[in-house]
């Protein structure tokens, strides 16, 4: 005799919110789950008649990144305010967020909420965030607003030089500023380099953790001159890339915000190499624009996109470097992944959390725990790691 499945009694709106807010769509979540996608529409839509089993609703759970409880609240819940899509058009008609970035937004809203809580239980108000500027200032000027709130320098900027050094560097200083800033994972390249969401305070930076340092440091600037327009959004950095008129300005600004604080006109002119060519349109060597990307913690794209701006070269030499630097960086990045193929890469798990976390709140975490407020395995969960980590985590930030 076979025993008949029981039914998992919910609401079929409850399966679609959560499908939705994971960023899939009928036939994409059907093919992880293992289903027909007429199957997976008819239990979003006929409660009465169709409804999956227990185990295959554990398996949605799964794939949704929530908890089984919350499939069985009668109504879905409110979601956060969505985010401004400032990427590219699509090709075909409107774009939607990859489980992958949907699942890094959700994530990065919950690390907030939790640090919002984690203030509240020590009494204290977070820092508030004070920059901000509109889209009529000039980028220079919001450029160099920008830099003076960070304190950095020329002196400070010039002696960083290597790439990860400059990118902790500003990280650091932005998140002085009372901005969280975190770092994804599971976004590919192509689809974003990062996302800011603005609040009056502990608004967030998100960057993409998968691109090259300097491209992580314009990034970072990128979406701070976004939280100075008291705005959030998602963004894939390209300049060039065709978007509705009212977004196309509002990026175009941030690109020139991110490079006027990063290489502010009046340095990178009188920079030495650049100096020694004097005024006009000249051809650079790619020791030139090297060096010149590691005074300045930029690529060597954003520094000839730079020379470009400033008169110095043609859009023709631009556009060959950029080419010139896109397919040598593809090409890096396949050598990296044949290389590499077959080794085992050992993860180092405490630098890992604090890189991807940000400082300012794995501390706030930690010193929830040494005030007996939160347990270990709360640590654990707030962290995404194994309790074995946590004094790995400690050591790394000198609290240990």
């Amino acid at each position: 005799m076979t025993t008949k499945r029981l039914k998992a009694t919910v609401n079929p709106a409850l399966l679609v919110w959560a499908r939705k807010s994971a960023g899939y769509d009928i036939e994409e979540a059907a093919a992880k789950l293992n289903l027909d996608p007429d199957r997976l529409m008819a239990w979003e839509t006929d409660g009465d008649e169709e409804a999956p089993s227990i185990p295959q609703l554990r398996k949605i759970a799964e794939l949704y990144k929530r908890p089984l409880a919350v499939l069985y609240l009668p109504e879905p819940p409110l979601a956060f305010q969505p985010m401004h899509d400032f990427r590219r058009l699509p090709e075909h008609g409107a774009r939607r967020f990859s489980p992958g970035l949907t699942l890094e937004i959700r994530a990065a809203h919950q690390r907030r909420t939790l640090a919002l809580e984690l203030f509240d239980e020590d009494g204290e108000e977070p820092q508030a965030f004070a920059l901000k500027t509109t889209p009529n200032t000039k980028a220079e000027v919001a450029g160099a607003a920008m830099r003076e709130a960070l304190g950095i320098d020329y002196k400070l900027q010039s002696g960083f030089r290597d790439h990860l050094t400059a990118f902790r560097a500003w990280r650091s200083r932005i998140e002085d500023l009372g901005v969280l800033v975190f770092q994804a994972s599971r976004l590919e390249e192509s689809e974003a380099s990062g996302f800011a969401y603005w609040a009056e305070v502990l608004p967030f930076i998100v960057v993409n953790s998968k691109d090259a340092y300097p491209r992580r440091t314009f990034s970072l600037l990128h979406e701070l001159a976004h939280l100075m327009l008291h705005q959030s959004g998602v963004s894939d950095g390209d300049p060039d890339a065709p978007r509705p008129p009212s977004d196309q300005r509002v990026e175009i600004f941030c690109n020139q915000v991110a490079a006027a604080a990063l290489m502010p006109r009046d340095l990178f002119l009188a920079e030495p190499i650049v100096a020694a060519r004097g005024a006009g349109q000249h051809e650079w060597s790619d020791e030139d624009i090297r060096a010149l990307s590691v005074t300045f913690g930029a690529s060597r794209d954003a520094v000839a996109r730079r020379l470009f701006t400033f008169n110095r070269a043609t859009e023709a030499f631009y556009k060959r470097k950029h080419a010139q630097y896109l397919n040598e960086y593809r090409a890096q990045k396949l050598r990296d992944k044949e290389k590499n193929a077959d080794k085992t890469i050992a993860r180092n798990m405490p630098r890992e959390t604090i890189a991807n976390f940000g400082q300012p709140f794995v501390r706030k975490v930690l010193e929830q725990y040494h005030s007996a407020r939160i347990s270990l395995s709360e640590v654990s969960g707030y962290l995404g790691v194994k309790a074995k980590h946590i004094a790995g985590i400690e050591q790394n930030l000198g609290l240990a």
